[in-house]
């Protein structure tokens, strides 16, 4: 294929494979697409021992790296280092008690919270500084050469500095808004991401967000995300203007995921309405897989979710816990609408394939609707 972002990065396909999980990445890569590392939740040290084990496994082909690049001005409290506890409500650590109760998920150990709660804030990088020693790394891996703000417009200098490595620099959007900012700061690939995304999303649905991003950054590239797994629905998606599309879910489910078994099980039972949004994991909206936990947090009972990174901080423990005795009617995960079509253990190359075969059927279908009848 030959779109701007196959000429950018050397592509055979503009296929652009967000995953935690770093085979996810390398499988990606190796068929022809972009896998994107999204590193935001580990510490450096263990950034530079996945980004060495990419560089090792992906033939010398290209990938990128997903981070939170905060503004300057976003600040975290300096309490949240010093005594974490002391700036967790007593309601909500009781509403989230009560909900283990009801549930019969164990405590922890004695210690065992505070120990979690420590080593969640050591993988935080809510500021700017924190972004930057992990670009760091980045930057010393030659092979990486896309970096993604999926929080935040990286500043001047880090464009410069990136733009200097010869990497490119791209951001995740919800918002026309967030796009145009972007843009004038002087990235150089727009993602965005529809109503329909896992994680962090916005009001916007996809249908209606890549076109109106097309027309306000051009002649800057766009990539579509969110309700995006099928041959059909990338053709859609470079109907719309989009140069790519960035899929996420879709990944989920292949034998190289980084999921638990009990998280896969739901994954392959759940339908494309089996997803909700809820403030309860990050104190941002985001779209998870429909769980007792996520009800609970969007009932009018439960206590307002704290700001980011609060939220996470509250629930850092309780989701060991969730996960440790495998407690299914809570257990949730990041998860879009279009888990729907994630209902049987496959390979990363057989979904990137998949995709490929469709688009091509669906361009001819097109076409021949176009073409000349005697």
């Amino acid at each position: 294929m030959n779109t701007s972002v196959c000429k950018m990065f050397g592509l055979q396909a503009p296929i652009f494979a967000f995953s935690h999980c770093r085979d996810v990445v390398a499988e990606t890569c190796l068929a022809g697409g972009m896998g994107v590392f999204g590193g935001s939740t580990f510490t450096p040290e263990q950034l530079e021992q996945e980004l060495s084990w990419l560089d090792a496994h992906t033939g010398g082909r290209p990938y990128g790296v997903d981070l939170l690049i905060p503004n300057a001005e976003y600040r975290i409290p300096d309490k949240l280092k010093a005594d974490p506890k002391t700036l967790l409500p007593r309601e909500h650590t009781e509403f989230i008690e009560e909900l283990m109760r009801e549930h019969n998920v164990p405590a922890l150990k004695d210690g065992e919270s505070e120990q979690i709660r420590l080593e969640y804030i050591r993988s935080l990088a809510f500021t700017r500084e924190e972004a930057e020693v992990r670009l760091e790394v980045v930057y010393r891996h030659k092979m990486a050469q896309l970096i993604v703000s999926a929080l935040g417009i990286p500043s001047p200098a880090t464009i410069e500095r990136a733009h200097g490595l010869g990497l490119k620099v791209g951001a995740l959007i919800g918002k026309p808004e967030h796009a145009r900012r972007q843009v004038a700061a002087g990235v150089d690939l727009i993602i965005a991401q529809g109503h329909e995304a896992a994680g962090h999303t916005g009001n916007l649905t996809t249908m209606i967000l890549v076109p109106e991003v097309v027309d306000l950054v051009a002649p800057v590239p766009v990539l579509a995300a969110g309700g995006i797994g099928r041959g059909r629905q990338m053709a859609a998606a470079l109907a719309l203007g989009a140069e790519g599309v960035w899929c996420g879910t879709i990944w989920l489910g292949t034998v190289e995921s980084e999921v638990s078994p009990e998280i896969r099980k739901k994954l392959y039972a759940a339908t494309s309405a089996d997803t909700m949004i809820s403030r309860s994991d990050s104190g941002k909206p985001a779209r998870r897989l429909t769980s007792a936990w996520m009800q609970a947090w969007n009932s009018p009972e439960a206590p307002k979710a704290l700001e980011m990174p609060l939220q996470g901080l509250l629930v850092s423990d309780a989701r060991v816990r969730m996960a440790r005795h495998k407690a299914e009617d809570l257990l949730t995960y990041p998860a879009g609408q279009v888990v729907g079509l994630v209902n049987e253990p496959t390979t990363v190359r057989q979904v990137f394939y998949s995709l490929l075969e469709e688009f091509g059927e669906t361009v001819e279908r097109l076409s021949a609707m176009t073409a000349d009848r005697d």
